[in-house]
């Protein structure tokens, strides 16, 4: 799998260059978004459900068109999420953890008028920083390669400005590392000692993200 979102990256990288050098009409897209951010969480922990919060927060995207109807897209944000675990009724902080997720998206622009709508398909590479352990001894998180799917609309308010809405889809998954306290026998049979038992889960994060804001068109 990371193989092939790698490979994904790289032809996306020489795709963007070989236009870069051979078109001399390009255009730059500007946006900046409100988001937000609802993760879709699966995991593999029997009769436990982890948990991890919504979020809103500002992004800021860059498009550049190789031809009137081809572009790629390269998005900024981060958010800040909290994290539990419930089982059987009980409910474990994990803290909270920052989330930095470019992506890079290759895009078809449909034009009709001053509407013009938009699909696309790229990777995208999480960042997990920022860690809190909450009510646990550590808390890690593997950055990881993922998909990404979108479809989103500008509308011209005139030649410069227009509004955006966007929605994606992250195909994202991670591995997060749980270290909680453990008791071991000790030799004295009438004492014990402090263990760290870690456990580890693949986690599902998979969000889904709907944008709205302005952007501004730009003729180099």
């Amino acid at each position: 799998m990371k193989i092939l979102l790698k490979g994904i990256l790289i032809l996306l990288f020489f795709t963007v260059s070989a236009y870069a050098q051979s078109d001399d009409s390009s255009k730059w897209l500007v946006r900046a978004r409100g988001i937000y951010v609802s993760p879709d969480v699966g995991d593999d922990l029997d009769g436990a459900n982890v948990n991890i919060s919504n979020a809103i927060v500002p992004e800021l995207d860059f498009t550049y068109f190789f031809t009137k109807n081809i572009a790629a897209e390269l998005i900024l944000a981060t958010t800040k999420h909290d994290v539990d675990v419930r089982a059987e009724g009980n409910k474990t902080d994990l803290g909270n953890v920052w989330l930095l997720p470019p992506t890079l998206s290759l895009q078809y622009h449909f034009f009709a008028g001053k509407i013009k709508p938009y699909v696309g398909a790229g990777v995208n590479y999480t960042f997990f920083y920022g860690i809190d352990e909450g009510d646990v001894l550590d808390m890690e998180y593997d950055n990881a390669f993922g998909f990404a799917l979108q479809g989103g609309v500008d509308y011209d308010l005139n030649d410069k400005w227009f509004l955006n809405f966007d929605i994606k889809k992250l195909f994202l998954s991670t591995e997060a590392t749980v270290s909680v306290p453990g008791i071991e026998p000790h030799e004295n049979k009438a004492a014990t000692a402090i263990a760290v038992d870690k456990i580890n889960v693949e986690v599902d994060i998979n969000p889904l993200i709907i944008g709205f804001g302005v952007g501004y068109r730009l003729n180099w």
